[in-house]
């Protein structure tokens, strides 16, 4: 299978406790959003299999700077994952897989000794 890397994000405090921001370029590598709308919903897959639904939500579409966030489904994801602050998120794009789904999603959590950061490991099922 292959996959692109759309985004690698280490996750902070908003991240963690609210939505997760995400970089403005990334966007044309998402879901389009339609005419006027300023979110729309899209399907994972995460390491275990799990498909996840999440909502990319943008400011207003006349604004030049639209601040892409994940909203509807990321606190659900984050609370079942135990993700926290440091801990790192992986965004791709496949091909499309035998459910048509186009997005797979990657855990890794922060290895920590004496709260220092010195990697990350995959996170099992």
């Amino acid at each position: 299978m292959v996959m692109a890397l759309i985004v690698s994000k280490r996750l902070g405090k908003t991240d963690v406790e609210k939505r997760m921001t995400l970089p403005s370029k990334s966007l044309k590598c998402f879901p389009p959003l339609s005419g006027d709308k300023h979110m729309v919903d899209f399907a994972v897959r995460d390491e275990c299999d799990r498909v996840w639904k999440f909502r990319i939500y943008t400011r207003k579409s006349n604004n030049k700077y639209p601040k892409p966030v994940l909203t509807k489904g990321w606190r659900e994801f984050v609370c079942s994952k135990r993700l926290g602050i440091d801990d790192r998120v992986k965004f791709y794009m496949v091909k499309k897989d035998a459910d048509g789904l186009k997005y797979r999603v990657r855990v890794e959590k922060a290895v920590k000794i004496f709260g220092v950061v010195f990697g990350h490991e995959p996170s099992r099922c």
